[in-house]
């Protein structure tokens, strides 16, 4: 029969079968017809939710489910892909159900609207969005994972109202692109809670360093030298900052002294210039010993001095190295050529490349870094003649 739910009819299936994109929504004869579906339908069809509803009772179908608001005179489609729910099969939001918040932001992300335009066509359509948790006009595909509680796939979805740790908002930033101050300041707008406020001078103090994404992620530390250099640019106490970058769930990664010294900045840039990048404490081998020769020709300090002052902000020297009474040139572009650390065996390839960039006779260059505490345990005659300088790889 034509006016049944198991009509065949090509205009009939219309109605009652619908394609998106892969998936599929069809209406069964003995279950309720769902409110998204018939929006959906009326969406497809050009027509108004009215006229589907009328035609699906035509067909047999008898039981609707409906909002307690009037129905829509139109639907556009891309309204209608609003209310439907990101699961392998189609399917669609429940009315009187509370909106969730991952629901909202997937469907603003997809269809590239703003949080605040898809919670009002939601409520216009009849759906329950929450009331209190005003959302942010401006549209942000990277909404949907900032809310989740482990980046890259994994963890569960925040909804209105939830508390984001700190370091929760360090790994979503670090994962999106985010700086973390913008991605606090975005999650307020979502409606959710921090164990801290966002302030403007957070930006500055979570800057630490140079490229793409010169900010600190889950697990890293600030280095001290930042923390010195935002203290001497906005005068605020070294203290201070360190003290609120712990509310925001950083850790320095050495001591920062109350009172620096006036060579700290430079000793603890890695180019020696007062600058980022910032030294980065190294828990497993050490600060370089060509670092700790460059500062003393940079500031004319002793090389033994420098090791104690590092020392003192957290970089300590390995205790196999052997800090000569005086820096030489000599010393420092040798050791650009040792890419081994003091816990390293030094061997006799590395000493013929170290010879072959310094022009420095191989003996020559196993002598320097025995008296420099590298250890060259090959029993090797190595030659007195100094080879042509090659170009540094």
């Amino acid at each position: 029969m034509p006016n049944s739910p198991e009509s065949q009819d090509p205009e009939d299936l219309r109605i009652t079968r619908l394609a998106v994109g892969r998936e599929t929504s069809r209406v069964e004869p003995d279950r309720r017809v769902p409110y998204g579906h018939v929006l959906c339908a009326a969406a497809t069809l050009g027509c108004g939710p009215a006229a589907i509803m009328s035609r699906l009772t035509a067909l047999g179908y008898a039981d609707f489910e409906l909002p307690d608001i009037p129905l829509p005179l139109t639907v556009d489609r891309d309204d209608a892909l609003l209310i439907k729910e990101e699961a392998y099969n189609l399917s669609w939001l429940e009315l009187g159900k509370p909106v969730p918040l991952r629901h909202i932001l997937g469907a603003a992300g997809r269809e590239g609207r703003s949080p605040a335009e898809a919670a009002r066509r939601l409520t216009a359509f009849g759906y329950e969005v929450p009331a209190g948790h005003p959302l942010p006009e401006s549209p942000d595909s990277r909404d949907i994972a900032l809310i989740r509680t482990k980046p890259g796939g994994s963890g569960e979805w925040l909804d209105w109202g939830a508390e984001v740790s700190a370091y929760q908002v360090l790994g979503a930033a670090s994962a999106l692109g985010y700086s973390p101050h913008a991605a606090a300041t975005r999650l307020v707008e979502l409606g959710l809670r921090l164990p801290y406020t966002p302030e403007p001078g957070d930006e500055r103090i979570l800057r630490y360093g140079v490229g793409h994404r010169p900010w600190p992620s889950r697990y890293s530390s600030v280095p001290s030298g930042h923390v010195l250099d935002v203290a001497r640019e906005t005068g605020r106490p070294p203290a201070d900052i360190v003290a609120r970058l712990a509310e925001l769930g950083c850790a320095t990664d050495g001591p920062v002294p109350d009172t620096p010294e006036k060579d700290d900045l430079l000793l603890l840039s890695q180019e020696l210039d007062g600058r980022a990048p910032w030294l980065s404490v190294n828990g497993n081998v050490g600060v370089r010993l060509r670092h700790i020769l460059r500062a003393s020709l940079a500031t004319g300090r002793t090389p033994a001095e420098i090791t104690e002052r590092l020392a003192t902000l957290g970089h300590w020297l390995h205790a196999n190295a052997k800090v000569p009474a005086v820096a030489e040139a000599e010393d420092i572009r040798l050791l650009e050529t040792v890419d081994r650390s003091f816990l390293d065996n030094v061997h006799l390839e590395h000493v013929l490349r170290s010879a072959s960039l310094t022009g420095r006779s191989p003996a020559d260059v196993a002598s320097r870094l025995t008296a420099l505490g590298y250890r060259l345990p090959d029993e090797v005659d190595y030659p007195e003649v100094r080879g042509t300088v090659a170009a540094a790889a």
